[in-house]
């Protein structure tokens, strides 16, 4: 049976660094206060005009470099944003361009911060499929140019950051690689976690007081967020682990969506793992939504977490709401 496997990843964030005490000055917040409700220390900003492709770029040929493959090498780029470089066309269009590889496809997924395990599975069958031999997946936002830096959007600006993550995916067939995945949605909370505007529900989508109103801004119930995340998390690692017949005891690392330290604290408290078992960086990159996952698995590998064999299991939540899950034997 062929598998998806992760051969190489990569992973690129801007070089300025802000602090929480440098966000301080931005919006009517302090240290304290970002640290006790998210476990944020910095972030990543970009500091010039630039799009989620350039970003996605640069983690990507650090990928490919890693692989000792060309772009060429490339059959597909499966590219998850919620930032995307224009309104359309989606990103990864842009990214094969900076590739040089025109005429392979190039699709964008849109369910935010699930977005890179959702592309997983879309790249696993379609090298399951035996469409692709090898695919890159590419992770990547900027949050920076849409957060709203005002006392009314402080709660939600001290949250973000920029960064990409990327992967080279190829087919396997000894064993290795994605066990399974698995992908939900509640379409009901859509607006427990959202931007509203500008959308094809508005006429005209651009409008006077659209920046004063805060409708084109991030909105979040956190205490929604927070509630639904600490149980849909639990729940589909181990709906992972049940349909490969597996337990906790077998898995050598989880890597979450890094949402909020907080939640990923709980989440650890509520399945009852050992804290080193569950990769944490949030606090070096704030929520960088699609790309977090493969930046932390970029991370991990880097640190030496995970090793040949290993079972590693990535989870994610977040606005739709979706949630998502993929065990892997690295």
């Amino acid at each position: 049976m062929k598998r998806a496997r992760i051969i190489s990843t990569g992973r690129y964030v801007p070089e300025k660094i802000v602090t929480n005490d440098e966000m301080t000055r931005l919006v009517p917040t302090s240290n304290e206060w970002i640290r006790e409700r998210t476990g944020i220390l910095q972030r990543h900003f970009v500091d010039r005009e630039i799009g989620v492709s350039d970003l996605g770029y640069e983690a990507a040929k650090i990928a490919l470099q890693r692989a000792a493959l060309k772009p060429s090498d490339i059959d597909f780029i499966i590219f998850a944003t919620l930032s995307p470089d224009y309104m359309f066309p989606g990103s990864g269009c842009p990214l094969q361009a900076l590739l040089g590889v025109p005429g392979i496809g190039a699709l964008d997924v849109r369910t935010q911060c699930t977005g890179f395990v959702y592309g997983l599975a879309v790249a696993n069958a379609f090298i399951a499929a035996g469409q692709y031999k090898r695919i890159l997946l590419v992770g990547a936002e900027v949050h920076s140019t849409g957060l709203e830096f005002t006392e009314r959007g402080r709660h939600i600006a001290v949250l973000f950051g920029d960064g990409a993550g990327a992967a080279v995916i190829e087919a396997s067939e000894n064993g290795r690689g994605v066990l399974s995945t698995h992908l939900h949605a509640d379409g009901r909370h859509v607006k427990d976690l959202w931007a509203e505007n500008p959308g094809s529900r508005r006429i005209p989508r651009m409008y006077p007081g659209i920046l004063e109103d805060g409708s084109c801004y991030p909105q979040m119930n956190g205490r929604e967020v927070f509630k639904h995340a600490v149980t849909k998390f639990p729940e589909v690692i181990m709906e992972a682990l049940k349909a490969n017949d597996l337990s906790l005891d077998d898995v050598k690392l989880v890597i979450p969506h890094q949402a909020n330290l907080r939640i990923s604290e709980a989440v650890t408290q509520r399945l009852g793992l050992p804290p080193e078992k569950v990769f944490n960086n949030i606090q070096r990159y704030g929520n960088t939504t699609a790309a977090s996952i493969p930046i932390a698995l970029d991370e991990a590998l880097e640190m030496g977490k995970i090793q040949e064999g290993d079972l590693v299991v990535l989870a994610s939540f977040g606005s739709g709401f979706t949630w998502a899950s993929a065990a892997i034997r690295w």
